[in-house]
């Protein structure tokens, strides 16, 4: 391949090492980080690993003028296990003649961005370049929302090397194969944007006995997801909305963590130790269900999701979820007693959620830690009381645990002052949980106003005399 010959030395090494997308924030002064004279020569005499590993972090595109450096660096990127095409505007010709220039015979990590408008064939053989030497790691993310009937080829299907898959499409990327599945090393999947089904999903996972971990996002019309054969797998992440409205089912027996942002069922999660859910109650409803039938409807998805998740650990709820829960008094919905001992609340401080907070507390006598992440939003949906209106029930009977202490404002309001609604709903924590040893506050968006926070924080522990030496950390 032709080289950038007009460059000098100096200059191709700032390019190369420099580069805004490389991990280093300025370039790589060579020449004063050595004794000697000429720089480029000590960091020539690095092994090819270490070289190799300085290259992965830049596109192959900016690897390839490290060549016109000295004839060290000739073809230290060609044999470099790493390949990386990062830049949607890259040519099928740039990419076909930076393969053929290719020497190494195994690929460690083959990353490809590109469209597949007119470049279908192109993309097919690129993927087949990187089966065929053998890629641990294969990432490919098309950026193309034209192309919605673009399905992998079969050969994509027969690989015994990849350990870590990663698809990320802009439109619907079929992964529907015709033929069976063995991949044999995988143990991480991550899809986003991919056409999935019933049909299609089980026989990849059929495919995949060591998978160990799996990310789906966008997922498509998948309605039972069954992992029980799945005996490896012990981390599950599902985010976002399938197109279908009602929730998927899911069987995963094996896991241990489970993050949830999706419309989802849980059926069997009985080896489950963290979890992590939020949104997961706002599955598409019929639109001629009014909010005033929606609501119950939610709340019945948060305590059947409570009973599943009842003997985990460690247990993050975010706002929504919470949200949810503070309607669980006013109903009289009973709730599982939770085994969970490390208890975090990704919230704001709102009157929506602290009925749900104090709720989720006392069916938690086991718990030891808790972890709040102070987050902000610019509206926070504040529909407790319009619901409480609608079925003529007495507002303050879903406020009475916590009415005595301090009244939390219902929406955000830049007049409203944080830190003092935060150490308030401290105090009320550290006067009602008798098992708690650690309570870590992370201020977040909200970390310039540290000094506040630190001051209303010895108040709080002033004022509560620290009973049960709690001990407090604010980050």
């Amino acid at each position: 391949m032709a080289m950038e010959d007009n460059f000098g030395e100096e200059d191709l090494a700032t390019v190369a090492i420099g580069s805004p997308i490389h991990r280093f924030s300025h370039p790589l002064e060579i020449e004063r980080a050595s004794n000697s004279i000429d720089g480029v020569d000590s960091v020539s005499s690095l092994p090819d690993h270490i070289l190799h590993s300085i290259l992965s972090f830049v596109p192959s595109n900016i690897a390839i003028r490290t060549s016109a450096l000295s004839k060290r660096w000739r073809h230290v990127w060609s044999e470099s296990p790493y390949l990386s095409f990062d830049q949607l505007g890259l040519s099928p010709k740039s990419i076909n003649e930076t393969l053929s220039n290719y020497s190494a015979t195994e690929i460690t990590s083959f990353h490809l961005v590109t469209s597949l408008l007119s470049r279908i064939h192109f993309v097919n053989n690129w993927i087949g370049f990187a089966i065929s030497h053998g890629a641990a790691s294969l990432s490919l993310d098309f950026r193309d929302s034209l192309v919605e009937d673009y399905k992998l080829p079969d050969f994509f299907y027969t690989n015994s090397s990849v350990e870590q898959l990663l698809i990320v499409s802009s439109g619907p990327v079929g992964l529907i194969p015709s033929c069976n599945v063995s991949w044999t090393s995988l143990k991480y999947l991550s899809l986003t944007c991919c056409k999935l089904s019933d049909e299609s999903f089980p026989k990849i996972l059929s495919g995949c006995p060591m998978l160990e971990s799996l990310k789906l996002q966008s997922y498509g019309s998948v309605k039972y997801l069954d992992l029980s054969k799945s005996l490896h797998l012990t981390r599950l992440d599902i985010d976002c909305c399938s197109s279908v409205r009602e929730p998927t089912e899911i069987v995963a027996p094996h896991i241990h963590y489970l993050r949830l942002r999706a419309q989802c069922t849980l059926i069997d999660v009985s080896s489950l130790i963290e979890a992590n859910v939020d949104s997961s109650v706002n599955y598409h409803l019929p639109s001629n269900i009014s909010y005033k039938e929606a609501e119950p409807l939610k709340l019945a998805i948060v305590q059947a999701m409570l009973e599943k998740l009842q003997n985990v650990d460690k247990l993050t709820l975010g706002v929504e979820f919470l949200r949810i829960l503070s309607k669980s008094e006013l109903h009289g919905v009973l709730l599982a007693t939770l085994k969970v001992k490390t208890l975090t609340l990704e919230t704001m401080i709102l009157r929506p959620v602290v009925p749900g907070i104090a709720r989720l507390i006392q069916n938690s006598p086991e718990v030891k830690k808790i972890t709040i992440y102070s987050m902000q939003f610019s509206t926070v949906l504040d529909k407790c009381d319009n619901f409480v209106d609608l079925q003529n029930l007495n507002p303050d009977q879903g406020w009475r645990s916590i009415k005595d202490h301090v009244v939390f404002p219902n929406t955000w309001d830049s007049k409203v002052p944080e830190p003092e609604l935060m150490v308030s709903f401290i105090e009320l924590l550290l006067a009602n949980i008798i098992t708690l040893e650690t309570l870590v506050v992370r201020l977040g968006s909200y970390s310039t106003d540290r000094s506040r926070f630190e001051e209303q924080f010895q108040i709080a522990l002033t004022l509560s005399h620290n009973n049960n030496e709690v001990s407090v950390a604010l980050r």
